[in-house]
């Protein structure tokens, strides 16, 4: 059994081979890349793009393991018997998970909604701030990803909220 070594530049996962392919399976079945949109009074346009790498599942210390493995994140109970491992700090999304996926790839249509993930998450992590575009960009990126599930905003919706906010931020400096 082969180890990567903490001392491989290009990985720092001290994981045999056949954990991380088993990781792989196990987010290629229960695992998924999301971005949402949320809306957030304490931002100066309200939208804030919420990235996040999420496995639910009703035996926590399977979770337990891939979080230490990983090294990022965390597990909560959602109430229902089941347990949620959740990361979303761009930073751990960027120097952990998305490197994990790189290195030990996905098999099924999970492949491709990682790819538009890591699209996503990168052009958020290399911005300082977003315009308008950038979330329209963002948007019809993940449109990319099919979700079994209808999407809680629009483009419209995100446009109105914006030009909302843009005239909030106009009246408060013309005081």
């Amino acid at each position: 059994m082969q180890k990567i070594s903490r001392k491989d530049p290009k990985s720092s996962f001290n994981i045999s081979n056949e954990d991380a392919f088993y990781i792989v399976g196990f987010v290629d079945g229960e695992g998924s890349f999301n971005i949402s949109f949320k809306i957030r009074k304490d931002y100066i346009h309200k939208i804030q793009v919420y990235p996040s790498f999420n496995i639910s599942q009703k035996e926590k210390r399977i979770l337990g393991w891939i979080h230490e493995i990983l090294d990022c994140g965390t597990i909560r109970n959602r109430g229902d018997g089941v347990y949620y491992y959740e990361v979303h700090s761009l930073k751990d999304l960027v120097e952990k998970v998305i490197p994990f996926f790189q290195k030990y790839k996905l098999k099924t249509k999970k492949r491709k909604s990682f790819l538009v993930f890591t699209k996503i998450v990168m052009f958020i992590y290399l911005k300082k701030e977003l315009s308008f575009e950038d979330i329209q960009k963002i948007y019809l990126l993940r449109e990319q990803i099919r979700v079994g599930r209808k999407r809680k905003y629009s483009l419209i919706d995100l446009r109105r909220i914006w030009k909302s906010s843009e005239t909030i931020r106009q009246t408060e400096l013309h005081k």
